[in-house]
């Protein structure tokens, strides 16, 4: 077996793993459908989408609807569980809601900017070698399970929690996130629809505050999921935390913000005015100082 196809039957076998280790310790305590789990229910049909929707992509040798799939999965599944719950309280209602709202939006953006840019060039490779494509399909059922997963779990525990100042701190930490992300996006799909801005960096905006705001404002919405289901938990189930630890993680050392700043700086690394913006502009965190790479 070649080595790209042994390291992807790997990263296959790990994420499923991964995936069968969160369902277990995620479902401890919570009810159950038709003598399975809920929440091991939830992560069982967030792989079996991703493998459905690999058919017809590797046919077509297309990455175009990569996203939209993973962002009707978290649409999908929380509709499910909410759906099938036999109770329902106010703080289970609200982290579905945030779980929706969110994928709707962020869905419908990178749908419409894959196909405006004809798919994502990182997948211009991994398309062409179906085991490393159906490896990239299945990590996304451990990364949709792994981001949902507090809020899963939250609504489909047998506890109930009464309503406390952690689902309203949650809520509003959800949504300075959501706002912050939303605004990021709408600045720089405007910047870059301006002609006089082609081939430029973005450097107004939120984009003046930290060079990252979509990430800032990602990161914090699940942190405020994260909060608000939080009263909820109970042993096992605060596999919880590794929710936003995972986003954070994500986004700062991996797929994020890493290959963003690599990529910027192939194209404007020598130019003196990207120079100064990477110099006085925190990376994520506001005033926090800037830092490079």
């Amino acid at each position: 077996m070649k080595q790209s196809a042994t390291r992807s039957l790997t990263l296959t076998l790990v994420a499923v793993a991964l995936g069968i280790a969160l369902a277990w310790a995620g479902s401890q305590s919570g009810w159950t459908v038709i003598g399975v789990p809920a929440f091991a229910v939830a992560v069982g049909i967030a792989f079996l989408v991703q493998w459905l929707a690999f058919i017809p992509a590797a046919i077509a040798r297309t990455d175009r609807f990569f996203d939209a799939v993973g962002s009707a999965t978290y649409i999908a599944v929380t509709a499910t569980l909410l759906a099938l719950a036999p109770a329902l309280d106010l703080r289970q209602v609200a982290l579905g809601a945030m779980v929706v709202i969110w994928a709707l939006r962020l869905g419908t953006f990178l749908l419409v900017r894959n196909i405006r840019s004809g798919g994502d060039e990182r997948f211009t490779e991994i398309r062409r070698d179906p085991m490393r494509f159906f490896s990239v399909w299945t990590i996304q059922g451990l990364w949709v399970s792994l981001t949902a997963a507090a809020a899963w779990i939250a609504i489909s525990t047998a506890a109930s929690a009464p309503v406390d100042w952690m689902l309203w701190l949650g809520a509003a930490v959800w949504a300075l996130g959501l706002s912050i992300e939303v605004v990021a996006d709408w600045q720089k799909s405007r910047f870059k629809k301006q002609s006089q801005h082609s081939g430029q960096f973005i450097r107004s905006g939120l984009w003046s505050v930290v060079r990252h705001p979509n990430y800032l404002g990602e990161i914090l919405l699940w942190i405020g999921v994260f909060l608000a289901a939080a009263p909820s938990l109970l042993g096992w189930q605060w596999v919880a935390l590794l929710s936003p630890v995972f986003v954070v993680l994500l986004l700062t050392k991996v797929s994020g913000i890493p290959l963003l700043e690599a990529k910027a700086a192939r194209k404007w690394g020598d130019d003196p005015e990207y120079q100064a913006y990477v110099a006085r502009t925190p990376r994520l965190i506001p005033f926090g100082g800037a830092r490079r790479g």
